[in-house]
């Protein structure tokens, strides 16, 4: 028997995603992981590269025009993780120009924007492959 006084328990609808949503994801992994790497293979950091390089910029500003259409399918989640990936990211990056403009603290710049670095790569290697198991991601 049940309860008559109990609420029933909402459920959440959540859509399957279509086949060119999960490659428009792909491909802006694919865009900021282009940008990143630009940072390892040449004298800049892989931070400042992946803020600055145009496929990170572009697949910003696509994760901002098409984030509507992917509300309630777990790309919803991919999409918020590589926006506040570069959104984190540029406030660190600000923080490490700050502290190189003094010269005490240029020492400490270099290795925070190296770790920065690091952890955008981090960040963007484990959305993809998560991505690619079909699984959201949390919400840090």
């Amino acid at each position: 028997m049940t309860d008559p006084t109990q609420q029933p328990t909402p459920v959440t609808v959540v859509k399957e995603p279509t086949r060119e949503q999960i490659l428009l994801t792909h491909l802006m992994y694919g865009m900021h992981l282009f940008s990143a790497a630009a940072g390892l293979s040449a004298s800049v950091f892989v931070v400042t590269a992946f803020l600055s390089g145009w496929p990170s910029i572009i697949a910003v500003i696509l994760n901002y025009i098409k984030r509507g259409d992917v509300a309630g399918t777990y790309l919803e989640s991919h999409f918020r993780w590589q926006m506040r990936t570069f959104w984190v990211a540029v406030v660190w990056v600000v923080i490490c120009v700050l502290l190189a403009m003094t010269l005490i603290f240029i020492v400490v710049a270099w290795p925070v924007a190296v770790l920065v670095g690091l952890w955008v790569l981090y960040r963007l290697i484990r959305g993809w492959l998560a991505l690619i198991d079909r699984k959201p991601l949390p919400l840090g």
